[in-house]
């Protein structure tokens, strides 16, 4: 039987163009006919974010930058982590959710995205030296991890449409203010961040939702979703109010 399981905000600047947004609605009809979870799911512009974004009981955080507001999508990151919202963040989600733990936990905030400012003194997000642009890489799972608990595998192939990835000199830094990094690359770049005292807060510099053909969800989609129906039926008593996005 199929069940309301909560409420999720899409954020990104939606487009016809961007594979990941064409792929979702195919996506919430399996997991409502699979996995029995009915979302109401809306789409946030990232500059239209505002702290309306608590009342949603999950947070995803979808490719296409250069956001249109990086500001916004920065905003959208720090109200699920502190927050407690079910968080996930693909592609330009890792790597902004990156830079919002390096600026507002780490106190280093000058870091900057090259992208957008690839002029910048401070560089956390950096061109890679090969671009990711539509191909497949392997990811090493780390032992003990969310992730690898979700994966139950210890290397698994992975879609990126990306070029851009995390300066791993900074990797000590992110580290020692509690963010763990639960997958790498073969050749030691990180792919996959977690907080484990979140509820559930996991990015991944791939495209999960790009995984086969959509019939089936990635197992981190499914986990969370299930975590949003899970904080939904938590808070479904509490009376709070949302500003409705475009859907």
């Amino acid at each position: 039987m199929t069940a309301y399981s909560g409420r999720i905000a899409l954020v990104a600047d939606r487009s016809p163009h961007v594979r990941s947004h064409v792929r979702l609605p195919a996506l919430f009809d399996s997991l409502r006919d699979r996995d029995h979870l009915d979302f109401d799911v809306y789409w946030v512009p990232t500059e239209q974010v505002d702290e309306a974004l608590e009342g949603f009981d999950g947070v995803w955080l979808l490719p296409g930058s250069p956001y249109r507001s990086e500001a916004g999508a920065i905003t959208a990151i720090r109200i699920a982590r502190e927050q407690g919202i079910p968080f996930l963040g693909t592609c330009a989600g890792f790597q902004h959710a990156m830079l919002e733990f390096a600026r507002t936990v780490c106190g280093a905030t000058n870091v900057q995205h090259g992208e957008s400012t690839p002029d910048a003194d401070d560089l956390l997000i950096v061109p890679m030296a090969c671009s990711l642009d539509g191909h497949e890489g392997a990811i090493q799972v780390v032992p003990g991890t969310r992730a690898a608990a979700l994966l139950g595998v210890e290397r698994s192939m992975e879609r990126y449409h990306c070029s851009y990835g995390l300066d791993t000199t900074r990797l000590d830094l992110l580290r020692e203010h509690g963010l763990v990094f639960s997958g790498f690359d073969d050749a030691g770049d990180p792919r996959i961040a977690e907080l484990p005292d979140h509820p559930f807060y996991l990015t991944t510099l791939f495209q999960p939702e790009l995984a086969g053909d959509g019939s089936r969800p990635h197992p981190f989609i499914q986990a969370f979703a299930h975590a949003v129906a899970d904080r939904s039926g938590q808070t479904a008593d509490t009376g709070r109010g949302v500003i409705p996005a475009a859907r």
